[in-house]
């Protein structure tokens, strides 16, 4: 009698995740995460392009606007191809160039040079995050998925923000840069525990007239605006929070300390999207989120007290955490193949890009209460222009 030798496959295959599981929306939110996790310690990237290569504000600004100006090129490029790719490979290999090009970063001393090289780990970020809020969208609770990217986006970003900042100093520049190599690299080894989530078919539909047309685009553009606007807002004053802190004598310890904290508090915001879902409708969360972002907005202007500079930091995480994912989740509402949510990463990645970059010019270097006023008027716009659809989306479902 001779030996059988097994030589099934499926001994070495690697055992998936359950689809809509919680830890598949874990593993999709560090994939779509991986993209874009300089935007997550940007306030930290920005303090240490200043102290460690001794950049001006506008020029550290503008590096940080290029990184996410390309991603949002990138994330625009993705809705062409997004539904005609295998997902997986395609996330891999952009994986793999955003951890060689984070390694270059960290040779690099010229703002111009590091601009150039920053704008195309946007491009390829932008698409990572494409693919990412594509798959997202498929999945059967794409609101709650949304929640859970950002969870992981303010609770490991509250962990750089603790962290990053003390050890630039120590270790320099680069050390930002390796981080985000260390994150894109545990992003790809979750890749092969993912579904493959192939795109939904939409009903099949009559031809529309252009009144139809505008009925379905009118609101999908207010939408992606409310996304832009409420995401410009918040950057403009975020990337420069370290900053507001020591303009009104906060010590940087206290400052890393107080975002670290406040982040990891304001993942409880997500938490909440997570937990409950639409069960609130969209309307009301955008709206009352807004105007509480509002109120801890204003508060930076009296950050001479550290505590009210404490509670700010709290709250504008935690309603930014809050807010946010019933925004793309309102964007993805209008298309299940996942287009529509890829153009919510598109603005998403413009506004973050777009708020350090006219942040940046109306600082010059010192006018810091200009900021928190532009961010007011962003934050009242967005709620502005999600009011709308958000109001037509919880009447019809």
């Amino acid at each position: 009698m001779t030996a059988r030798l097994n030589t099934s496959p499926s001994r070495f295959a690697v055992r998936k995740v359950a689809p809509d599981g919680l830890v598949a929306s874990i593993l999709l939110s560090f994939i779509a995460t991986a993209g874009l996790f300089y935007v997550n310690i940007m306030a930290a990237l920005v303090s240490g392009l200043q102290d460690g290569l001794g950049f001006s504000a506008r020029s550290a600004g503008l590096v940080a606007s290029m990184n996410v100006y390309g991603a949002a090129i990138g994330a625009l490029a993705a809705v062409f191809f997004v539904a005609r790719v295998r997902w997986k490979p395609v996330a891999l290999v952009l994986i793999c160039a955003l951890i060689c090009i984070d390694l270059v970063s960290t040779r690099v001393t010229s703002p111009g040079a590091l601009m150039t090289l920053r704008f195309v780990h946007g491009l390829v970020g932008g698409m990572l995050v494409g693919i990412g809020f594509a798959v997202i969208a498929r999945t059967r609770t794409p609101d709650r998925t949304f929640g859970m990217l950002l969870v992981v986006q303010f609770g490991l970003g509250g962990l750089g923000l603790l962290v990053l900042p003390g050890l630039v100093p120590k270790f320099g520049t680069p050390v930002l840069f390796l981080a985000l190599a260390a994150f894109s690299l545990c992003a790809g080894l979750m890749l092969p525990f993912t579904s493959d989530y192939p795109p939904r078919e939409a009903s099949p539909s009559p031809a529309a007239s252009p009144a139809a047309a505008l009925a379905r685009w009118a609101p999908l553009s207010a939408a992606l605006l409310a996304v832009f606007t409420f995401q410009a807002a918040n950057m403009a004053l975020g990337a420069y929070i370290i900053g507001l802190g020591r303009h009104y004598g906060l010590s940087l310890r206290f400052i890393s300390d107080t975002l670290g904290a406040a982040n990891w508090i304001g993942a409880l915001g997500s938490a909440l999207v997570v937990a409950v879902g639409l069960r609130w409708g969209r309307l009301w969360p955008i709206v009352l989120g807004a105007a509480v972002t509002v109120a801890g907005t204003l508060a930076f202007l009296r950050s001479d007290l550290a505590w009210v500079f404490v509670a700010a930091n709290i709250v504008t995480a935690a309603v930014w955490a809050f807010v946010i994912p019933y925004l793309l989740g309102l964007c993805a509402a209008f298309d299940v193949g996942g287009r529509s949510a890829t153009l919510a990463g598109f603005s998403s990645k413009l506004g973050l890009a777009s708020g350090p970059a006219l942040g940046g010019v109306l600082l010059g270097e010192t006018h810091f209460p200009r900021l928190v006023v532009l961010a007011v008027v962003g934050l009242c716009l967005s709620a502005a222009f999600a009011s709308p659809p958000a109001r037509r989306l919880d009447q019809t479902t």
